[in-house]
């Protein structure tokens, strides 16, 4: 296994920052093992949620065992000419998307997915490294909503330049020698296409031969670093950014990454969305010009921050809603604890409200239906499997006028957005370029500057259709192809 923490990119490490990362891989093997001498055989099977509409395998790992790592054989379920790994893990739900954009783009080029998620193989040191600091990162997005105070001294500077230092991705790389076992069994040439930098780190220390970084955010920070594997970036500011190393270590000129490591492919999209863009987006123009209830899908990240913010949208709402000028979907995930609440905090929504709950054959008729439908009122979703309650938000998407969301993954998708205050420095950069390529509003980063652009919008007869057009001029010109651009280069090399 190859030391990737003392140099990275050609630019070494200070002693002191690798000692930090050796001693961070040693904290988390005493607290939770090294099963580097530990054999995970393979299991595949078909997703019970999202098998049938986007091809899905799950890789599951069976029990482990010790043994001599050369005895062992990698299973041969996999398809070695059609197959590729979609590497993985929850860390709020925007991962776990992009994950599902990769995989719809796949099966739709006739390809399969076998779907990894690093943080479900709870018998695994690598599961328990991840959840350890998932928790910590669901903790921090909860408290930034809460304390402006914590926000603007902790979790911002962590989440904007903390994050951005290569001595971050020393430790990283440390760390993710103890996840490398889960890929112990897997065939080392088949593709893997990792949404989450751990997943690709780990690939690459377990000895995978093909792995693509699929970074998602347009703040280029160290933290999406996996030395090794191709990188793949959604704008043109993210390539220049990545490809200098920019502010990566202070001031410093780095040497930068090799054209080779890095590549511009687009925004990361499925193919259910791409490929009804022109006739989602008229239906959007129609639906206004016929003065039909205007549609807002309110979405709640996994880390179930920002519900006040929801809040304050629905009651500002709540006139036009009974007026039967504007419509509600509102997807909390898997967080029905936020639906209580907002139903407690605006008793009058009641009557206003149909519940979609944990019924997906319900949901899809729903979101089938609005399509060509008239819909009112306020529908919330909730749904305990994670992915139902994430890929809700991609059903709905296609028949919702507006997407009201955190500039985070879904800064990317071809839908018009309104974007709310984000939940770390980074994600403002999201809703800089969802502006600057006129898909998106800029970043509202109160309540009452949001309830201004939900005006407008609404009122406003040109805003909509002007983001419609822009939506369907970036289709043409390649901006929502980036998943397709992934499977393409995964299945070249």
């Amino acid at each position: 296994m190859e030391d990737r923490s003392r140099e990275i990119f050609g630019n070494r490490m200070k002693s002191s920052v690798y000692r930090k990362a050796v001693r961070s891989k040693q904290k988390y093997a005493k607290k939770f093992g090294d099963d580097t001498n530990v054999i995970y055989p393979v299991r595949i099977r078909e997703n019970a949620h999202i098998g049938k509409e986007l091809g899905v395998l799950d890789v599951l790992l069976e029990a482990g065992k010790n043994a001599d790592a050369g005895n062992a054989q990698p299973t041969s379920d996999f398809d070695r000419n059609k197959g590729l790994i979609v590497g993985n893990i929850r860390m709020g739900f925007g991962h776990y998307r992009i994950s599902m954009a990769i995989a719809s783009a796949a099966h739709a080029m006739g390809y399969t997915p076998y779907w990894m998620d690093l943080n479900s193989y709870k018998q695994t040191t690598c599961t328990k490294v991840i959840s350890a600091q998932n928790d910590l990162y669901s903790l921090g997005s909860r408290l930034s909503g809460k304390s402006r105070l914590f926000n603007k001294f902790v979790w911002e500077p962590i989440n904007y330049e903390g994050f951005r230092k290569l001595s971050y991705n020393a430790a990283d790389q440390k760390n993710a020698e103890l996840m490398a076992p889960v890929f112990g069994q897997v065939p080392k040439d088949i593709p893997v296409v990792a949404t989450h930098v751990w997943p690709a780190q780990a690939a690459i220390h377990a000895g995978m031969k093909h792995v693509i970084n699929v970074i998602p955010d347009n703040w280029p920070m160290a933290l999406h670093l996996a030395e090794g594997s191709l990188h793949t970036v959604q704008t043109h500011y993210a390539y220049q950014g990545y490809r200098i190393l920019n502010g990566m270590q202070g001031k410093a000129v780095l040497k930068p990454m090799g054209a080779e490591d890095l590549l511009y492919v687009g925004h990361y999209v499925d193919h259910e969305l791409v490929s009804n863009i022109e006739v989602d987006c008229e239906a959007r123009k129609r639906r206004k010009q016929e003065g039909k209830p205007m549609r807002f899908l309110l979405t709640i990240g996994g880390a179930g921050a920002q519900k006040e913010i929801f809040a304050s949208i629905i009651h500002f709402l709540l006139p036009s809603i009974r007026e039967k000028r504007a419509a509600l979907y509102v997807n909390v995930g898997d967080y029905k604890n936020v639906w209580t609440e907002l139903l407690r905090d605006l008793p009058e929504m009641r009557q206003y409200a149909v519940e979609h709950f944990d019924r997906w054959q319900d949901t899809k008729a729903f979101a089938e239906d609005a399509l060509t439908g008239d819909v009112t009122g306020i529908h919330g979703f909730y749904h305990a499997n994670i992915f139902e309650a994430v890929y809700c938000t991609n059903l709905l998407m296609r028949s919702c006028d507006v997407l009201v969301t955190k500039p985070s993954e879904l800064s990317f998708y071809p839908v018009p957005k309104l974007f709310i205050k984000r939940v770390g420095g980074h994600e403002q950069w999201g809703a800089i370029h969802s502006a600057e390529i006129g898909d998106g509003t800029l970043e509202c980063q109160d309540v009452p500057h949001t309830l201004q652009m939900i005006k407008i919008f609404m009122e406003d007869r040109e805003f909509l259709a002007d983001m419609c057009d822009n939506i369907v001029k970036n289709k043409a010109a390649g901006i929502y192809d980036g998943a397709y651009e992934v499977v393409k280069r995964a299945v070249e090399i």
